[in-house]
């Protein structure tokens, strides 16, 4: 009889122990189901955001083309003082500490940036962050688009750099020579895109700007080794946050990661037989 008692217990015991395993199981594939979800949908999201930078022109009110317009303004303005500022920067750009300079270097190089922005976004994956994977998202999709643009603007417009010495005005488009690449700079849009991408996270206005500071390291030593000149510098950050803002948006209001969506009450009229009344739907 106590023989039977145990071999039961033992049966038991086992019986409970494969039941836990199955579980552990169980779990680790419905884990790695909700990842490959997440995954899948995130994807969707960047291909989204991407479209949605290049097709916002299109649906752009009065106040945006008002902001088009002093951007383009703007430009002229510094067009005319391109030489001058160029001159000024490479001689700021000889006493200028090298560990900043290779700093500007290597975080606008396209394999050390998408390996910053892959970073953030794993990290939100993998923890299951909504807020940190938005924030991987927002900051690929954004050096994805804008990077396109910077690619194909380089070749059609082939401007030449300060440093092949033939002035501003030099433009030999469809050039397949790197010194007709100055416009726009990659360098510029890939870490100011990443940077402010990643302050748009933040509330605190001094973490904003600590950000944004960092991401206009690169830019400026472009500006120092005299590999473009201050207009191209310029429109390339007004690329950036043009496409990390329609991004941004995109993200917030049409796709779901857990941010608190504005309530946007439509307001209608109904009249009846003896009553008026007004309807809000939210």
């Amino acid at each position: 009889m106590k023989k039977i008692i145990q071999i039961s217990i033992s049966f038991i015991l086992v019986f409970i122990s494969l039941n836990k395993v199955d579980a552990q199981e169980v779990k680790s594939k419905d884990t790695l189901s909700r990842t490959w979800d997440l995954m899948k949908y995130d994807g969707q999201s960047a291909f989204g955001g991407i479209k949605k930078a290049y097709t916002a022109p299109l649906k752009w009110q009065k106040d945006d083309f008002i902001t088009a317009g002093a951007v383009v303004a703007g430009t002229a303005a510094l067009y005319i003082f391109d030489e001058e500022t160029n001159e000024y920067f490479v001689k700021q750009g000889e006493d200028a500490p090298t560990l900043v300079k290779d700093i500007g270097w290597y975080f606008g190089s396209p394999q050390n940036n998408y390996g910053l922005t892959g970073a953030v976004y794993l990290v939100g994956l993998f923890t299951k962050n909504e807020k940190i994977r938005k924030t991987g998202v927002l900051m690929i999709s954004a050096a994805t688009a804008s990077g396109i643009i910077q690619s194909i603007s380089k070749t059609a417009v082939g401007r030449a750099r300060p440093s092949a010495e033939e002035g501003k005005n030099s433009f030999d488009p469809f050039s397949s020579e790197g010194k007709y690449h100055s416009f726009p700079s990659g360098h510029t849009i890939l870490s100011f895109t990443t940077m402010y991408a990643l302050s748009k996270q933040f509330k605190n206005p001094f973490v904003k700007a600590g950000l944004m500071g960092v991401g206009l390291i690169s830019p400026v030593s472009r500006l120092w080794s005299g590999a473009h000149w201050l207009t191209d510098v310029g429109l390339s950050l007004a690329i950036s946050v043009a496409v990390v803002d329609s991004i941004d948006k995109y993200l917030n209001f049409e796709r779901d990661y857990g941010v608190q969506k504005e309530k946007v009450i439509s307001w209608k009229m109904h009249l009846g037989l003896g009553r008026v009344g007004l309807v809000g739907t939210f």
